[in-house]
């Protein structure tokens, strides 16, 4: 397996829908950092509290706060932070925004050409870049004061998808632009690749206004000392994976 990691670093393969694969993972290990929605999650805790785990932080999603159990992306999130709770494992469950990263799923419409067609143009999202959510996630690891606790986390600004697009475009040096999509047209593309369920949970959340995304928190420079990377400070971190372009 090629890897970019440090030679210190120790890789072992597992898959979170396997309960039986994390075997060797789980050798030798004290903390874990744990991505929820897999509804195996109850049996690797039980393996993680017989392997001697002392803490374990799961991500979910901060649509929890507030939100609607029967809608399907929120139950789903709620199981995991519910199973999290129910092991005898110390716990900390960090609830971000949506990420930066998530314009990667534009890379398909930059292939063909300098047009992003995307829904809910008038719904901002504070997004947050991953590399800080790992940042809290070592934090809470590594420094006493953190169990049993649930930040909410986000980046610095609320920006809408035609900002996205705009602050993209200065990174790849290309005249983007975006279309907003409707929502009869923006269903019909995701239930293209999108469980039907979860195509309804997003529609709850951004065209009925079930969830807003758009709140600015303090949350990653309280737990780490830095400020949260802006969505510009990321595109330009990644313009590489957008192609020769960027």
């Amino acid at each position: 397996m090629q890897s970019t990691f440090p030679s210190a670093v120790e890789l072992a393969a597992g898959d979170l829908d396997e309960p039986d694969s994390l075997g060797a993972a789980l050798a030798g290990v004290s903390k874990v950092f744990l991505l929820g929605g897999f509804p195996t999650l109850p049996q690797h805790l039980r393996r993680m509290e017989k392997a001697g785990i002392d803490h374990v932080v799961l991500l979910t999603s901060r649509c929890v706060v507030g939100g609607q159990p029967d809608n399907a992306i929120t139950r789903m999130w709620l199981d995991s932070e519910a199973a999290v709770r129910d092991a005898g494992i110390p716990w900390t469950i960090l609830r971000p925004s949506g990420f930066h990263s998530n314009a990667l799923r534009w890379l398909p419409q930059l292939e063909q050409g300098d047009v992003v067609r995307a829904p809910w143009p008038r719904v901002p999202i504070a997004s947050i870049d991953p590399f800080d959510i790992a940042a809290v996630a070592a934090t809470a690891l590594t420094q006493p004061g953190f169990a049993y606790t649930s930040p909410s986390l986000s980046g610095p600004e609320p920006l809408t998808p035609a900002e996205q697009v705009a602050t993209l475009a200065r990174a790849l040096h290309r005249p983007l632009r975006y279309q907003a999509l409707s929502d009869d047209e923006a269903r019909a593309a995701m239930e293209g690749d999108t469980p039907h369920d979860f195509v309804d949970a997003f529609f709850r959340f951004f065209s009925e206004g079930e969830f807003d995304d758009a709140t600015v928190v303090d949350t990653v420079h309280q737990i780490t000392g830095q400020q949260p990377r802006t969505f510009e400070a990321w595109t330009e971190a990644h313009a590489h994976q957008f192609g020769p372009g960027g």
